[in-house]
């Protein structure tokens, strides 16, 4: 394993456990999982070039697009709930209330 591949499993293990660790605030949590798509993203690609299989390399691009689509969305609940309660404490949330 070459280490290129060995920093970005890093990267995307010290993402994951950002994830787990710093669940109180949401805009930290976003992050750690924009850190883990981008690190999927260039594991993938670095993946798809070294197999010369011409057939897969759309799989990095639409893996892209579908983390554009995931970050907006939680942009867009981080704007609702910092509206809604003032603040992005996820331990202010009650699933009941909604």
């Amino acid at each position: 394993m070459s280490s290129i591949h060995l920093n970005l499993i890093t990267a995307y293990t010290m993402a994951f456990l950002g994830t787990m660790i710093y669940r109180s605030h949401m805009m930290s949590t976003l992050l750690c999982l924009e850190g883990m798509m981008l690190s999927t993203f260039i594991i993938t690609t670095l993946v798809m070039l070294n197999s010369h299989y011409t057939l897969s390399f759309a799989i990095p691009i639409i893996m892209l697009v579908f983390a554009a689509c995931e970050a907006a969305v939680g942009l867009a609940l981080l704007v609702m709930i910092s509206n809604t309660y003032g603040t992005d404490y996820v331990q202010n949330l009650n699933l009941l209330q909604c």
